[in-house]
This record gives C-alpha cells, sequence and structure tokens, in this order.
C-alpha cells in the first residue's frame, strides 16, 4: 500500500452493512470482511451486527489471538475520519434520594419495640383464655 490512506466517514461505512458486502471499524481502521463472513469462528451474524459503529469494543471485548489480528491487514480498506463517529455516552444513573442504613434500623427497631409487647400480650391473653376455659 503506498500513497495517500483513504478516508471513510461512518456514514460511508454504514452503507457496507449486509452479507455480500460487509465493512467493519475498529481502532479507527476500515476493515471489507466480507470475504471473512463465511470463514469467522463467531460466524457471520457477529460481524453483521457490528456495522455501522465503532465495532472496536465488541472487537476487544471477545479477546482475539494474535493470529486474528495479523489476518486483519489483508482486509484493510482505510482509515475512519473519527469526527464522524459520535462520542460514547456514559450510563448517568437517576438521581435518587440517599438510601440512609442508620435511619431505616431505627424504623425497624421502633417497629419492634411497638409489635413485640403486643404479641406478648396477645400471647398472655391467649394463654388466659385457655386455662380459664379448662
Amino acid at each position: 500500500m503506498g500513497g495517500v490512506e483513504k478516508v471513510f466517514t461512518l456514514a460511508q461505512v454504514s452503507e457496507h452493512n449486509n452479507p455480500k458486502d460487509c465493512w467493519l471499524v475498529i481502532n479507527g481502521k476500515v476493515y471489507d470482511v466480507t470475504n471473512f463472513l463465511e470463514d469467522h469462528p463467531g460466524g457471520d451474524e457477529v460481524l453483521l451486527s457490528a456495522t455501522g459503529k465503532d465495532a472496536t469494543d465488541d472487537f476487544e471485548d471477545v479477546g482475539h489471538s494474535d493470529n486474528a489480528r495479523d489476518m486483519m491487514a489483508q482486509y484493510y480498506v482505510g482509515e475512519i475520519d473519527v469526527s464522524t463517529i459520535p462520542e460514547k455516552i456514559k450510563y448517568k444513573p437517576p438521581n435518587q434520594p440517599q438510601y440512609n442504613q442508620d435511619k431505616t434500623s431505627e424504623f425497624i427497631i421502633k417497629l419492634l419495640q411497638f409489635l413485640v409487647p403486643l404479641a406478648i400480650l396477645g400471647l398472655a391473653i391467649g394463654v388466659h383464655q385457655y386455662t380459664k376455659s379448662s
């Protein structure tokens, strides 16, 4: 490969998203993996589901071998214009009132201080009624 490398936008790469024409973006590089679909150990669906986006995380999460990484060179077609890849949005949990373990245990203690004497009283009345009728 000599000369100027081809630079693609994500929109251009996204057009190649079917079994007859499949391109992926991995680590800022664009790969035409169409001829590899049938040979991919994980099946073609794995590759097809990674089209139209930055598939770097998908690729890295699997833990590909050095041999698999070396094979990628033969499918290389150019670079991705990183400014066309949307930023990843980090998950931000919704704001919730702070859970206070101390107040919860205080509530349980107060509840038990009320219920235990009631249970003892109920038991005492039950025993009294039982012994009175015998």
